[in-house]
């Protein structure tokens, strides 16, 4: 086994010449402290993306027993009954009939609305960031932006809108390899706390509907589109934690990349026609999601290794962004790279529904902090959050001028 070791501080900091190693050792490798087997290229991740023999959940075929597996403890109930009705860790055809209904508030038109809302509120953002002479980009431009726009698609008032951020955090704190004790009560707090602020934001939608993804969602019911009210509540939950989450992180892991590629980011200030290969390219650079996990609901077979059903795979984004059988020189940053099939954002059904919002999102704050802020520079170095499947950082201090 390789330099492979998700909880080493060193690995954390660059996992990148690790996953070169597994990848020269093989295509799959089983990594006991997780019991999972790793899957490092992007040929295999990409076709095990959609792969019909493997799913997100088991639990539309198999009991926990029956697939070999260790129910969760009682005490996470929250948090498993809020992540297993929302359509990210549903199987067909549950998870075709919720995605065919959020999928309306993803259109290309839809969010090519929301084109205006989105530049208007990050130039303000930046605006007020050149204003102080810098700061947090994290807490002042990645988080508020993508946070705002979720929640005005889903009609959460602006009021409501501070413990959004916490909430989605302390969730996802339960998507990392092993997490602890402490992460679960967190997350299984998060979990109740959220879904009975949902549970009174759907009632008061239901007797005065807006135009909103929740009062469409309600509507789409009555009409015959059933969903149940747990399952709009997991996909309200699961649109901020993914609407927001992997943003946050491509926008801060990004603009410190280009930070420490001094003439990249030169090249980007001087021709801002860059922008769209550069955020594929910053994605891919480094990848905000490293890890997608997915069951083996019917035995597979990669290079010659038998994967029972049972078993977990861990397929590795980050590694298969870095891989030379697809990417040439995969470890230069180059922001005018033309071929570029990274997969941070998934394949096959689970695709990223959000995808065009996130691009969109990550061309405005760019776009906006390149024109208003073109002095911007790093203040200090940042620390990396103690996490290897979200990878991001606790933030980045930021000076204009």
């Amino acid at each position: 086994m390789s330099a492979f070791d998700p909880w080493d501080p060193a690995f954390l900091a660059d996992p990148y010449p690790a996953y070169a190693e597994l990848r020269a050792q093989g295509r799959v490798h089983y990594y006991a402290p997780t019991n999972q087997w790793l899957v490092p290229h992007h040929a295999d991740v990409s076709a095990l993306l959609r792969d019909r023999r493997l799913g997100r959940t088991y639990q539309h075929r198999f009991t926990h027993e029956d697939f070999g597996r260790t129910p969760p403890p009682p005490e996470h109930e929250p948090f498993h009954t809020l992540n297993d009705h929302g359509m990210l860790d549903l199987e067909p055809p549950d998870h075709t009939r919720i995605r065919r209904l959020v999928s309306k508030a993803f259109t290309p038109r839809t969010v090519e609305r929301l084109k205006p809302y989105v530049e208007r509120l990050a130039g303000e953002l930046v605006d007020g960031l050149v204003r102080r002479g810098g700061g947090d980009l994290l807490a002042d431009i990645a988080e508020p932006l993508p946070v705002a726009v979720i929640a005005e698609m889903l009609g959460v008032p602006e009021s409501d809108r501070a413990p959004l951020r916490p909430w989605s955090a302390d969730i996802c704190g339960m998507y990392e390899l092993n997490p602890s004790q402490e992460a679960a009560e967190r997350a299984v707090r998060a979990s109740v706390e959220f879904s009975e602020y949902l549970r009174e934001l759907i009632a008061a939608r239901r007797k005065e509907p807006g135009d909103d993804l929740i009062s469409g969602l309600i509507a789409a019911h009555d009409e015959g589109d059933r969903l149940t009210e747990q399952e709009m509540i997991s996909t309200c939950v699961l649109l901020l934690n993914a609407g927001h989450e992997a943003t946050v992180n491509a926008t801060v892991g990004g603009w410190w990349t280009l930070f420490r590629h001094p003439d990249q980011l030169a090249a980007l200030r001087a021709d801002h026609s860059l922008i769209p290969s550069a955020i594929e390219e910053l994605m891919r650079y480094d990848t905000p999601l490293q890890l997608f996990e997915r069951w083996v609901l019917d035995e597979i077979e990669i290079d010659g290794t038998t994967i029972p059903r049972g078993a977990e795979l861990a397929l590795l984004f980050g590694s298969a962004n870095h891989d030379p059988a697809v990417f040439t020189d995969p470890g230069r940053l180059d922001l005018a790279r033309a071929d570029n099939p990274h997969i941070s954002f998934s394949a096959g059904i689970h695709y990223c529904i959000g995808a065009p919002l996130a691009r969109l999102e990550l061309a405005a704050s760019m776009r906006a902090l390149l024109e208003r802020a073109p002095t911007l520079t790093l203040a200090a170095e940042p620390r990396r959050k103690p996490n290897f499947v979200i990878r991001g950082l606790e933030g980045l201090q930021v000076r204009v001028g």
